[in-house]
């Protein structure tokens, strides 16, 4: 099995960044944004860090100047600038590689990479977002407990897929961790958050603990506490 070396990225200052073109991230904690700080520890990359307050758009209105549909992760990388956290992790990989953490066009699973990387959120992270937002975030007169319901069942049923690909493999492409298995990780930690992770199956429960003791996502965690 392949393994990464992990490097500890510079994390910039304001003032240090001052006047330096570099990757800036406008995260949450724990959000989708996720993705995107955990890719750049695993790549070792120098980034500028902005932790807002969630949901953002609400309650720090001046971030809509950067980003107008108020959602975070947003990215600035030069000219470029991003919004989607799974393309985000892709566009890290590709342009800032090469890293292991990409599965190239040549290899045997790069289908089956770009199935799961883009699974990670149509299919996994959508519907816990319909969960998080009629059990948490709506006025009480407005959420709804069948909706938050049925939602957690499509999300569940979709992790049976997820047991029987963990069934023979740590990873879940190309012998080795990639962003498919960081931007699954995510909606993984999504879930836990919403306190789904008693419904995983020992095989995503062992998958998770190898997730959560990479160096990058523990670097990641401590990133964005501060």
């Amino acid at each position: 099995m392949a393994r990464l070396s992990y490097k500890k990225p510079k994390l910039q200052s304001a003032d240090e960044a001052i006047g330096a073109s570099m990757i800036e991230l406008y995260h949450c904690v724990d959000a989708r944004s996720f993705r995107v700080l955990w890719t750049l520890e695993e790549m070792g990359l120098p980034y500028r860090l902005h932790v807002l307050p969630f949901p953002p758009r609400l309650r720090q209105p001046d971030y809509l100047v950067q980003n107008p549909l108020g959602t975070i992760p947003l990215l600035i990388d030069g000219d470029v600038r991003m919004t989607e956290s799974a393309a985000i992790a892709h566009y890290l990989v590709a342009r800032h590689g090469p890293s292991a953490l990409a599965v190239g066009v040549d290899e045997e699973d790069y289908g089956l990479w770009l199935d799961w990387l883009h699974r990670s959120e149509a299919t996994l992270t959508f519907p816990q977002t319909i969960v998080l937002r009629y059990t948490q975030l709506e006025q009480p007169e407005r959420r709804r407990r069948q909706a938050a319901d049925d939602y957690t069942q499509w999300f569940l049923s979709r992790l049976r897929y997820l047991t029987r690909a963990l069934a023979d493999r740590d990873w879940l492409c190309a012998g080795r961790f990639t962003i498919a298995d960081l931007c699954v990780g995510y909606a993984l930690l999504f879930a836990r958050s919403l306190k789904l992770d008693h419904k995983f199956s020992p095989e995503i429960t062992a998958y998770w603990d190898r997730l959560a003791a990479r160096p990058g996502f523990l670097a990641a965690q401590a990133a964005q506490a501060g």
